[in-house]
C-alpha cells in the first residue's frame, strides 16, 4: 500500500466515500475508513440505499417496527435513510469539528421525482434537514432548471446544500450564481454565513462514456486519439470557472461577511471503461479546495496504486479547451451530450428511487407481523 490517499488529502482534496449502509455503520467500517483511509465525508443516492436495503438483514428490526405501525412505503424510506444519515453524521462529527465544518459531511438526496418541481424540492429539503437534525448534513438538490431557484431558496434559509448532477460548464456557472444569490438572501435575513456550506457535484466518468461512444462511431484515428480526454477537460474547465467566480467582486463582499466557497466535488469518479486506469479520475483531478467522492473500489484502487503527483488541474485550461474543441470539430455537440446526460441522470435516480420503493415495500411485507 502506498499512502496515495494521504498525499491526495495533503494536496487539498477532501476524500469522501460514495456509499453508505447500516452494515457499514454498525460494523465499524465507516469509522475505520475515517481513521485509516483519510475519508472525511460520505455521499448517498437512491441507488446506494436501494442496494443497502436489498442486501442482507441490517434493516430487519427497523423495518419490522415500521411494518407493525403500518407506515406508508415513502415514510418507511424516509425513516430508514435519515436514520443512516444521522448515524453517519454522528460518526463523522469529530471530523466536522476538527475542520471547522468544512468536512465531516453526509449528503442525503431530495426525492428525485421532484427534480422538475421547485416548490416541492424546497419543501423536501426543509423536511430532510429537520428530520436528520445534524449540523453536518448536506441536502442534495439536482442542478435542473427547476433546481436552481430551489438551491437559492434553501441556501437562503441557512441549509447547507450538495448540488448534484452537474454536467455542463454553463449549468455549473448557473449553480454558482444560485449559491451566491442564496448567500445574499441569507445575509439579508441576518443569518450567520459561516455556518452555511455547499459543494457542487460535477460528474466526470459519464461524460467520457457518452463522448467515447460517439468517437467510436466516427472511428477515425483522430477520433480514437480523443477517447478518454473529454471528461477530464470538462472538469478542469469547471475548476477554471470556480476560480473565476470565487475571485470576483461579488464573492469578495460575501467573503468579507464570513461566507464559505462552494467547493467543486468530482462525482462519478469510478472508471466505466476497463481500458482506463482505475484511478484516472482521481490522479488527474488534483486541485486545492476540491472534493473527490469515490466508490469503495476507487478508494481502494487509489490507496493501492494511485499516482498523486501534485496539482494536475491548474495550468491545463488551454489544453482542456483545445480537447473539447477537437471533439466539437468532429461533429459531436457538447450541448447535446451534456443535456442528454442531465436528463439521463435524473431518470436514473428516479428509476433507482422506484426500485427503492419496491425493495422497501417487499421488506415491509416480509417482516409484517401476522394478524391476530
Amino acid at each position: 500500500m502506498t499512502d496515495a490517499l494521504k498525499r491526495l488529502s495533503d494536496e487539498g482534496v477532501a476524500i469522501w466515500l460514495d456509499d453508505l449502509s447500516r452494515q457499514r455503520i454498525t460494523s465499524g467500517n465507516l469509522a475505520e475508513l475515517i481513521d485509516q483511509q483519510h475519508v472525511v465525508g460520505v455521499t448517498t443516492n437512491p441507488s446506494i440505499f436501494q442496494k443497502a436495503i436489498s442486501d442482507g438483514h441490517g434493516y430487519d428490526q427497523q423495518v419490522a417496527d415500521l411494518a407493525a405501525r403500518k407506515v406508508t412505503v415513502e415514510e418507511a424510506i424516509r425513516m430508514i435513510t435519515t436514520a443512516d444519515v444521522r448515524d453517519a453524521a454522528d460518526i463523522l462529527r469529530p471530523v466536522f469539528d476538527a475542520t471547522g465544518g468544512q468536512d465531516g459531511r453526509v449528503s442525503i438526496e431530495v426525492d428525485p421525482r421532484l427534480a422538475h418541481n421547485t416548490a416541492a424540492t424546497i419543501a423536501e429539503a426543509k423536511q430532510l434537514a429537520w428530520l436528520v437534525d445534524r449540523p453536518n448534513t448536506l441536502i442534495k438538490i439536482p442542478a435542473t432548471k427547476a433546481g436552481l431557484p430551489a438551491i437559492t431558496e434553501v441556501i437562503g434559509l441557512g441549509i447547507s446544500v450538495n448540488v448534484t448532477l452537474i454536467f455542463s460548464l454553463e449549468r455549473y456557472r448557473e449553480v454558482m450564481d444560485a449559491y451566491l444569490a442564496g448567500l445574499e438572501k441569507a445575509k439579508a435575513a441576518g443569518l450567520d454565513l459561516s455556518l452555511i456550506r455547499s459543494v457542487a457535484s460535477f460528474f466526470v466518468s459519464r461524460v467520457d462514456t457518452e463522448i467515447d461512444k460517439r468517437l467510436d462511431v466516427i472511428g477515425t484515428d483522430e477520433a480514437k486519439a480523443l477517447k478518454g480526454k473529454a471528461a477530464l477537460a470538462n472538469a478542469r474547465l469547471a475548476y477554471q470557472a470556480f476560480e473565476e467566480v470565487f475571485s470576483s467582486d461579488r464573492w469578495a463582499a460575501l467573503d468579507k461577511a464570513g461566507a464559505n466557497k462552494q467547493r467543486p466535488l468530482w462525482a462519478s469518479t469510478g472508471v466505466k471503461d476497463p481500458a482506463y486506469k482505475s484511478t484516472l479520475y482521481v490522479d488527474e483531478l488534483v486541485a486545492p479546495g476540491t472534493v473527490n467522492t469515490m466508490p469503495e473500489a476507487t478508494l481502494e484502487a487509489t490507496a493501492a496504486h494511485g499516482e498523486i503527483t501534485g496539482d494536475t488541474v491548474r495550468g491545463t485550461y488551454q489544453a482542456a479547451r483545445a480537447e473539447l474543441d477537437a471533439v466539437a470539430k468532429l461533429g459531436i455537440s457538447y450541448d447535446e451530450v451534456v443535456q442528454l446526460l442531465e436528463d439521463e441522470g435524473v431518470d436514473k435516480f428516479e428509476t433507482a428511487w422506484n426500485d427503492l420503493l419496491k425493495s422497501t415495500e417487499a421488506e415491509l411485507k416480509r417482516l409484517a407481523p401476522s394478524e391476530g
